[in-house]
């Protein structure tokens, strides 16, 4: 006789997670998240740190580069700073083109229109390829005083000419004798776009502090179409188109000392800061004064 043994069912046993050990998981639990936040802090500041240095840089490094090519295309001792005032600024008018005149007659027919140094001259033949003139341009002939006013005087003191007509081979500009000192064995001349005009680089706002948020307080700002001034203005009197090429600026300073003009050479140092981060560029643009 087959015998069975039987079991009582019960009910099924419950378990879970007491008070106590829920509170000891979320102290842990916040414990171990702190520990890896003070590890994770560092790295994370440092990374911000470094986006922040490089967009400063390239910042910097672009509006630097803006101001070389610029410089690069100006008149021969048209770059001027000393009018200025407080606001560090470069001023220089920027060629869009150049060539050369006729000072001699055609030897075998006798004929040709000349650049006439001994009166008031209103036109002269182009020597070369031609030039497209715009009637708002004007033309630098002879630009060799140091000062810089020259180029941007149209009375018989100093060089520069409103065109008023101009053709294939010939231009026609405004009837004033040019100084004896224009007069060059070169034969050149430079364009100057009438639109653009002259040119100013300035630093303006607050330099040497920051704000509450530590960023610098001043701006590089790019100035053009304002006219021309015999005497070289501060920035502030302008009226014209303008750009703002850098923030942030906390330091400026733009070197074109008797010394670095005789070398050629126009210094600038850039100072950005944002966010207690500076970073700072200097770089040293060649100028040519040889008309």
């Amino acid at each position: 006789m087959t015998s069975y043994s039987l079991k009582r069912r019960g009910s099924p046993s419950q378990s879970g997670f007491t008070l106590v050990e829920m509170v000891m998981v979320i102290v842990i639990t916040g414990i171990i998240g702190g520990m890896v936040a003070m590890f994770l802090k560092a790295p994370i500041q440092q990374y911000q740190d470094i986006s922040r240095r490089a967009e400063l840089t390239d910042i910097a490094d672009t509006a630097l580069y803006r101001l070389s090519s610029d410089i690069s295309t100006a008149v021969p001792n048209s770059v001027r700073v000393l009018g200025c005032g407080a606001t560090p600024c470069v001023e220089f008018l920027p060629t869009k083109d150049g060539g050369r005149y006729r000072a001699l007659a055609d030897s075998a027919t006798g004929v040709g229109d000349i650049l006439d140094f001994t009166l008031a001259d209103s036109s002269v033949e182009i020597i070369g390829p031609p030039i497209a003139f715009a009637v708002s341009d004007v033309i630098v002939v002879g630009s060799t005083q140091s000062d810089g006013n020259p180029p941007y005087d149209i009375t018989s003191s100093g060089v520069r000419r409103e065109v008023s007509a101009s053709s294939v081979s010939s231009v026609s500009f405004t009837a004033t004798q040019f100084p004896a000192f224009a007069k060059l064995d070169s034969q050149r001349f430079d364009v100057v776009d009438g639109t653009q005009q002259a040119v100013t680089y300035s630093c303006e706002g607050t330099l040497g502090t920051l704000d509450a948020h530590g960023n610098g307080q001043a701006k590089l700002v790019r100035h053009w179409g304002y006219g021309f001034n015999p005497n070289q203005i501060a920035p502030t009197g302008f009226v014209g188109a303008s750009a703002r090429l850098a923030d942030h600026v906390s330091g400026c300073v733009i070197d074109y000392s008797i010394e670095n003009q005789r070398l050629g050479l126009l210094g600038v140092r850039l100072t950005l800061t944002s966010g207690g981060e500076t970073v700072s560029l200097y770089n040293e643009i060649h100028v040519s004064n040889v008309p």
